[in-house]
């Protein structure tokens, strides 16, 4: 007969306590989802052991191998076990869960590998015997001694044996030895004092190194940066700024490249939280804010930046897999780097990409025609050069006098951008400095200028407003209404005053002037979206300054446009003076600098 209540059942489900084999599997669908996650344990965990010197192996894209060895502080027979143990952990005393100083605090990492994967751990502390354990599938056998100098050698064998299931998520071995490939890249740069060696042993053979980082020496930035020329290539070293700023218990610290040193993705994206890798939205967003008005959309930013404090004022213990973290104060955390990242950007100020001028190089190599031989290997005097002004095509001379020719020809140009020679297709300058030669996209150049200039008036004076004749009424949930409310301020400087209208209503009652017609509640979404997305918005202002950008094209000089030798000079010198100057708009370089010694090699004058 069927129950009279339909809520009880005479099947009713039974509660059961889980064995450890069944919980260190399903701890291990979190903390390993791949063979690059247990890469990043294992190397974590030497890290934490003091290693200076951490060499990885892997076959088959780790699937079948993974081993890591170090020359850490090693663990002793009493220790081992305990380490293979659930929760078991030397990091933390388990009594302030944000006092954490270390990459691993949860004791998850061995027990979960063990629990999916044939796992053995060889380790010798100094002066101690050195001791071995194996688990396979969750089952420990007993320790027993082994040889092995001071550390310890993690083996991990058929990961996810016991769990076959997981195997056909899995990529193929190509790009599962690429991202275990990135993660080491990650720890590389977070660690620039310590050696890490990986290598690929797929086959018989004894297998190839695919990537390998000598320790650094001298100070932390001169590290830093020997290790990502070596990490990220010598490319982004040369054309990255110099990032140490400070600010209420916050100091960030790193390399971030010059906005025409910019990729089409964000893979040049390297952030990190007292030395730990994470991906986090804030800082990524802050990130994206601080180049804004120097890249077009399409375009990403490069950087490795390291943001480190108190670990008190940011939770690490928000994911198992620990990229993820929360900071206590998000506003100042992105407030610094955005900062700090702007500052550095100015200071920069004209300096454009060096691949900008190899590029070009490239574009102009002529292709090779046999054997080259030539009437006349030796540079042309300087007395000799005036001469050539007198039959250069007609585009390219500049009207002067014949003392101000002859001043020219002796004078040594020390200006960064050097002194305009000559205008080709009334669009490009040509200037000389003392080491080769800068050619400029006049109308480019000249936009930015205009730019700069509109924004210095728009932050001395204020974004000028406009006065809605009827207040637009947006109605709102009560929450998104004190999103809203809380960035006011921030809006108010860039021309938008909003003020609460009961509880589910924001009236918006000024816009800014330079927008023209404003449909506001559209407006007021946007903003809601990057709020929800990165808890900040620069849709406002990125809008107001798309309108000045846009004036500034107007505004500069057009290409087609014959400029005067003073004109050309007024505007190199300008250039020098003013920061952003090396990019336009958009992000592209509104000048080629070209070394003479490169020139020469185009000429076989080597």
């Amino acid at each position: 007969m069927a129950s009279l209540d339909p809520n009880i059942s005479e099947d009713r489900p039974v509660i059961r306590q889980l064995d450890e084999g069944a919980v260190n599997r399903i701890a291990a669908g979190e903390v390993v989802e791949r063979p690059a996650s247990a890469v990043k344990e294992l190397v974590e965990n030497a890290l934490d052991a003091g290693a200076r010197r951490v060499a990885i192996d892997y076959a088959d894209g780790g699937k079948t191998l993974i081993r890591v060895q170090d020359n850490g502080c090693g663990m002793t027979e009493e220790d081992l076990p305990m380490a293979l143990s659930r929760h078991a952990t030397s990091k933390i005393d388990g009594s302030d869960l944000l006092d954490i100083h270390t990459f691993g605090f949860r004791g998850e990492a061995l027990p979960s590998l063990g629990a999916v994967g044939k796992l053995t751990i060889a380790s010798r502390v100094e002066g101690f015997e050195g001791v071995e354990v194996s688990v396979h599938g969750g089952v420990a056998t007993s320790a027993k001694p082994v040889a092995l100098n001071a550390g310890t050698t993690v083996t991990l064998r058929d990961l996810f044996y016991a769990t076959p299931a997981r195997l056909k998520f899995l990529r193929t071995d190509r790009a599962e030895a690429q991202t275990i490939h990135d993660v080491v890249k990650r720890l590389a740069m977070a660690e620039p004092f310590v050696e890490f060696t990986l290598r690929d042993v797929s086959g018989d053979d004894e297998g190839r190194t695919v990537f390998h980082a000598e320790a650094q020496q001298g100070d932390l930035f001169g590290a830093l940066h020997g290790r990502l020329a070596r990490v990220l290539g010598r490319e982004f070293a040369e054309n990255a700024l110099a990032i140490d700023a400070r600010r209420d218990g916050l100091h960030l610290t790193g390399y971030a490249a010059l906005p025409t040193y910019s990729r089409g993705s964000a893979v040049a994206q390297y952030l990190f939280v007292n030395g730990r890798p994470v991906r986090d939205k804030l800082l990524i967003g802050a990130l994206r804010g601080a180049y804004f008005d120097f890249l077009s959309r399409d375009r990403h930013p490069a950087a490795a930046l390291f943001l480190d404090c108190d670990p008190t004022l940011v939770d690490v213990n928000v994911h198992p897999a620990k990229s993820e973290v929360r900071f206590r104060d998000p506003g100042l955390a992105r407030g610094l780097m955005v900062s700090a990242l702007r500052h550095a950007l100015a200071e920069a100020g004209h300096r454009a990409s060096s691949t900008v001028a190899g590029a070009t190089l490239g574009a102009m190599r002529p292709e090779p025609v046999g054997a080259r031989v030539y009437q006349m290997d030796q540079r042309a005097a300087p007395a000799v050069a005036p001469s050539f002004q007198e039959t250069a095509p007609i585009w390219g001379r500049i009207e002067t006098t014949e003392p101000q020719r002859e001043a020219e020809a002796a004078e040594t140009p020390d200006y960064p951008l050097g002194t305009a020679r000559g205008q080709f297709h009334e669009n490009y300058i040509v200037s000389q400095t003392a080491t080769g030669v800068v050619i400029v996209d006049q109308h480019a150049a000249h936009e930015r200028l205009v730019y700069e200039k509109l924004k210095r008036q728009m932050a001395d004076n204020g974004v000028a407003r406009q006065v809605l004749l009827i207040p637009e009424i947006v109605e709102l949930s009560t929450g998104d209404c004190a999103r809203l409310l809380e960035v006011s301020e921030a809006l108010e400087k860039f021309g938008l005053i909003i003020e609460p209208f009961g509880s589910g209503a924001i009236a918006v009652r000024e816009t800014p002037a330079i927008l023209g017609h404003v449909d506001a509640k559209p407006m007021v979404f946007d903003i809601l979206d990057e709020l929800s997305d990165r808890n900040s918005s620069d849709m406002l202002q990125a809008r107001v300054e798309a309108i000045l950008s846009r004036v500034a094209c107007h505004g500069s000089i057009r290409s087609g446009r014959r400029m005067r030798a003073e004109e050309m000079n007024a505007l190199l010198r300008e250039m020098e003076t003013t920061p952003h100057s090396g990019q336009c708009n958009h992000g592209r370089p509104t000048y080629v600098e070209l070394k003479l010694s490169d020139i020469e090699k185009l000429f076989g004058r080597s």
